[in-house]
């Protein structure tokens, strides 16, 4: 079987195309730039055209077509599917039929899915499950994979809620760890995403569970309304109040109450499946955390007086999750000068936000933040939106000395020029932010100065 994905460097769509990979299929594919994703696709032997897409990468031999969510209807080369009548699907699309054919488990969520399902993945793994995994991070315990490929009838999936895109799968347990105001150009309001968030718990079949997060309100009005309105299913709730919770905050590497949690959910689904607390404890334990997920290195930034820096890559970019994440680093860095670099992802996300984000970053427990341009996404963005919202009001309005705007470009330059050694620089954002972390270690990598690694 031959399988072409446009838009391939996608995190999700990246781990399906692993996946058909492993299967013994033939895969292409193809997106506008090159990444470490498509890199490590192309070790694979995958073969990807980079540039512009075009109907001359899908050839007739082809069988499937699989694209990201975020290619447009007119985009060539799924014209050129059409034309030429191959099978095609959306990513959602294509993972939905898997979920139909193994016992799926799908962690949902504004946030925390990909944590929650990194450790469910790990938690399976270490129990003998042999599941497969897709999650939207790559994972060190999968050898710096997005994707693990297991033989048992098990799979870990993160059911993303963006275009009620989870409304495609059909799990056997559903895990819900919060729910928020969030993808506002689709849904427009909180009451339209809690609608959906029902009619997905709505895929469960008569013996399916539902992991839900008892202290999060969202997700219990949720659960009131399935209670009023009919029989709901089998519903298991975790929460930090639980007697649990301090021995996992004594065991877990990464930081942060929020992740406290993620581990109380994947704790609460291991139990479901009569996986032992021993194995399950120790594997959380041993969890080292994702990929822009707290991920850090120090880098030393000063040759004479060899001073390093904490260098801190991570994903978030909703209001809550930037709150939840810098107050986990005051808290792990209690005496240090914290710097957070931020690149807003979606005018959309911080138009509809916007009085969120000021409200975070007045109250951040930082020393310095800089925020740069808006991270453009394609085929998400209006005109008229754009012309409502930058960079330079957000900073205006947080009106404290300690913020400043600069270019993507100028960012590099002021840190090698400002930084003294010893703070911790925090690189945030789910846009392309995460390649100053990464131009920051090469920079060392080239001095020939070492970089430690957590």
């Amino acid at each position: 079987m031959n399988v072409h994905f446009i838009g391939i460097g996608g995190i999700g769509v990246s781990a399906l195309a692993r996946y058909y990979l492993a299967k013994g299929c033939k895969v292409t594919g193809s997106d506008l730039v090159a990444s470490g994703i498509t890199d490590s696709l192309k070790k694979l032997g995958v073969k990807i055209f980079i540039g512009p897409h075009s109907p001359r990468n899908v050839l007739g031999m082809i069988d499937l077509v699989v694209y990201s969510p975020a290619v447009q209807k007119d985009n060539p080369e799924l014209e050129r599917t059409k034309k030429l009548r191959i099978k095609c699907q959306s990513y959602p699309e294509a993972l939905g039929e898997l979920t139909k054919k193994y016992f799926t488990i799908a962690v949902s969520g504004t946030h925390g899915k990909s944590t929650t399902t990194a450790m469910i993945g790990l938690l399976l793994t270490k129990a003998g499950f042999n599941p497969t995994v897709i999650v939207g991070t790559k994972l060190k315990e999968f050898g710096d994979s997005n994707c693990r490929i297991g033989n048992s009838k098990y799979l870990v999936i993160e059911a993303d809620e963006h275009m009620a895109s989870f409304l495609n799968y059909w799990p056997k347990i559903i895990v819900l760890t919060t729910i928020e105001a969030d993808h506002l150009d689709y849904y427009k309001n909180l009451g339209n995403i809690l609608k959906t968030f029902k009619k997905y718990i709505g895929h469960l079949p008569k013996e399916g569970v539902l992991v839900v997060n008892k202290d999060d309100k969202n997700v219990q009005k949720i659960i009131s309304s399935l209670r009023i309105n009919g029989s709901p299913p089998s519903i298991i709730f975790y929460s930090l109040k639980q007697e649990e919770t301090k021995t996992i905050r004594k065991i877990l590497k990464i930081p942060g109450e929020h992740n406290v949690s993620n581990a109380l959910a994947a704790l609460t689904v291991t139990r479901a499946l009569k996986i032992p607390d021993k194995i399950s404890f120790k594997a959380l334990s041993e969890y080292k955390g994702s990929w822009r997920r707290f991920e850090i290195k120090k880098i030393k930034c000063n040759e004479e007086r060899a001073r390093y820096i904490t260098l801190v890559s991570d994903y978030g970019h909703h209001p809550t999750e930037i709150k939840v994440t810098l107050k986990a680093a005051r808290e792990k860095f209690p005496k240090k000068k914290i710097w957070c670099v931020f690149q807003p992802h979606q005018y959309q996300r911080t138009f509809y936000l916007f009085k969120d984000f000021v409200k975070v970053f007045k109250a951040a427990p930082v020393d310095k933040l800089i925020i740069t341009d808006i991270y453009d996404v394609a085929g998400r963005e209006t005109l008229k939106i754009k012309k409502k919202v930058s960079s330079e009001k957000l900073v205006k309005k947080i009106s404290k000395n300690k913020v400043i705007y600069l270019k993507k470009e100028e960012i590099l330059d002021y840190l090698k020029q400002n930084l003294q050694g010893g703070e911790v620089v925090m690189i945030m954002g789910a846009g392309d932010i995460y390649n100053l972390a990464v131009r920051l270690t090469e920079l060392r990598k080239k001095k020939k100065i070492k970089t430690k690694e957590f």
